[in-house]
Order: C-alpha cells, then sequence, then structure tokens
C-alpha cells in the first residue's frame, strides 16, 4: 500500500539517479503565470527533461529567454497566443497546465470556474489535435470540475485514455507531509501522507492513519490538523493579502509530481504519487487515491487501503460536494458551443 513505498524528494540528485533514457518533451502551458514560471524553472533544472515548450498568452519569449540561459541541457522554446499553441504541443509527452486566474481572498477554487473551465477546454482541446497521447497534468483549478472537463473534451476527439489524465493533487501531499512533520518534530522529506478525494476544502481527505512513519494525534488535534490541510491553500490566499494564492508551492509539487511521472515513463518501478484521476474505487466517478505510476501512465490504482472511522466519515462527506464539481465540468462540455 501507499505508506509502504518511499517517497519520492524533489531534488536534482534523484532526478539524476533515474534511467538513462532522459529525453522527454515537456510542455506548460501558463508558462508566463505564478505557478508557470517557478514551475518551468525546476522542469528546466532536472535532466529528465530534454525539450521544453512553454506557452501563454503573453511574455513567454521573455520567460524562455530567460530560463535557456541556464546551464542544463534542456532546450527552452517560449510560445505565445493561440496560433503557437499547436507548434507548442506537437511531439509532447508530458503537459503540465497551470494556466487560469488565481484565487483572491473571499474566492472559493469553485469561484475559479467560469473562466479556468473555459482555458482548460480550450487547451485540451489543442493537446487532443497536436499531442492526443500525451499525458495530462492539471493544476489549473477546480481541479475536481477542470479533470472532468478535460476528459469530455478528449472524449469528444476520440482519444481519451484515463490512464494519462491526471489532476495535480500532490501540493495536499506536501502540506500533509509538512504539517504532520512539524507537530511531530520530524524530517518532512521522511514523511509520507496519502490524501485522498479531491482538490478543495472537504474532499481534500488526509488519511494520517496510513503515514508513514506512524503517527498518532488525540481526536482535538487530528481535527483541526485534518481542517488545517483542507484549508491551507486558503491560508496563503489570505497571507498574500490579494497578491495571489499558493504559487512557489504548488509549482514545487507540481514538479514533483511530473518528475515522478517521468521516472515511471522511463522504467523506473515503485513510482506511487496521489492524483485526482478516472476511477471506480469509490461512488465518484474521478476520485484521488495513490497510484503506481507505469511507462503508459496509471498502472495500477491502489485505492484507499484500511480507513480509520474518522476517515470513513470524511469520506462520506465529501462525496456529495465531489459528484456536483464533477457534474459541472462534465455539463459545462456538453453545453459547449
Amino acid at each position: 500500500m501507499f505508506s509502504r513505498v518511499a517517497r519520492p524528494a524533489l531534488n536534482i540528485t534523484r532526478s539524476l539517479s533515474t534511467s538513462s533514457q532522459n529525453n522527454a518533451k515537456v510542455a506548460v502551458l501558463g508558462a508566463a503565470g505564478g505557478i508557470g514560471q517557478p514551475l518551468s524553472l525546476l522542469l528546466k533544472n532536472s535532466p529528465l527533461v530534454s525539450q521544453l515548450t512553454l506557452y501563454d498568452i503573453a511574455h513567454t519569449p521573455g520567460v524562455a529567454a530567460d530560463l535557456s540561459h541556464i546551464e542544463t541541457r534542456a532546450q527552452v522554446t517560449g510560445h505565445i497566443g493561440p496560433d503557437q499553441l499547436g507548434a507548442a504541443l506537437k511531439g509532447c509527452e508530458v503537459v503540465v497546465i497551470p494556466a487560469g486566474v488565481p484565487r483572491k481572498p473571499g474566492m472559493t477554487r469553485d469561484d475559479l470556474f467560469n473562466t479556468n473551465a473555459s482555458i482548460v477546454a480550450t487547451l485540451t482541446d489543442a493537446c487532443a489535435r497536436n499531442c492526443p497521447e500525451a499525458m495530462l497534468c492539471i493544476i489549473s483549478n477546480p481541479v475536481n470540475s477542470t479533470v472532468p472537463i478535460a476528459s469530455e473534451v478528449l472524449k469528444k476527439h476520440g482519444v481519451y485514455n484515463p490512464n494519462r489524465v491526471f489532476g495535480v493533487t500532490t501540493l495536499d501531499i506536501v502540506r500533509a507531509n509538512t504539517f504532520v512533520a512539524e507537530l511531530k518534530g520530524l524530517d518532512p522529506a521522511r514523511v509520507n501522507v496519502p490524501v485522498v478525494g479531491g482538490h478543495a476544502g472537504k474532499t481534500i481527505i488526509p488519511l494520517i492513519s496510513q503515514c508513514t512513519p506512524k503517527v498518532e494525534f488525540p481526536v482535538d488535534t487530528l481535527t483541526a490538523l485534518t481542517g488545517r490541510i483542507q484549508e491551507a491553500g486558503t491560508e496563503v490566499v489570505k497571507a498574500k493579502a490579494g497578491a495571489g494564492s499558493a504559487t512557489l508551492s504548488m509549482a514545487y509539487a507540481g514538479a514533483r509530481f511530473t518528475f515522478s511521472l517521468l521516472d515511471a515513463m522511463n522504467g523506473k518501478e515503485g513510482v506511487v504519487e496521489c492524483s485526482f484521476v478516472r476511477s471506480e474505487e469509490t461512488e465518484c466517478k474521478y476520485f484521488s487515491t495513490p497510484l503506481l505510476l507505469g511507462k503508459h501512465g496509471i498502472e495500477k490504482n491502489l485505492g484507499l487501503g484500511k480507513l480509520s472511522a474518522f476517515e470513513e466519515k470524511l469520506v462520506a462527506d465529501a462525496m456529495g460536494e465531489l459528484k456536483g464539481s464533477i457534474k459541472k465540468g462534465e455539463d459545462f462540455v456538453l453545453n459547449m458551443k
């Protein structure tokens, strides 16, 4: 189960230890934004990436020129505007999508829906036309709706493969690891908390009972810790006071997931990450659980594992909201002109 699998650390030595087939072409869509720029920097820094294509509606040539001076082998190109989107995607094996507007104080992730839904649909349409077999890693919020949107768009083109479409929830795991480590005085790099469900509020379900190493908390501490993990994004939005949402930690988490995926595509065995994907594990069509990754995306869904009574209630309480968000995404594509 997930808790027994070592969590990959995100650093250059980890990337260097992988197989020699490190020739991936990776695209970042939304590369000039608050997440896109630091994410592109981390990807440029990795020997797993040989070509890095950056796309946005503005500023990408400058970001690409800046990154291209870094002494790592990835070749960087910048693409700007809809006319250049196809060129950015041609031949890509992995596409990471942080494009969209960020949250501001008082906004929920769902408040972003109207703007980001259209953006994700448009970008996925271009992926379907230009790199139909690429792995799609969707960061754009609300992930609980944007992953169903991307999936439905791919279905319209007849190129949908549920094993290749991922909602990046890794930041929830990163936060859970950090917060548990702080409370227990542990090294966060050695803590591994699976987080299941979705990627918004109460749909974020940390499985503290499956943490490695094993940890225990009194009920009041556990309740407060769970709440903090669920609302950690809002914590950052408030602290930034209108200047944005979680960008640096999200870029780190997005890079961690991308590197895990590239490792698995290169043949590394035992690579496990949680992600929001098409699922048969619960009554929800999409659900995040630990996944064994392989050369072709999801190799095996490892499921929920054994839950505590506290966690079972969290899962039950999340179902209504999660189903609503999924349906909202599906309906958006259904009603698209």
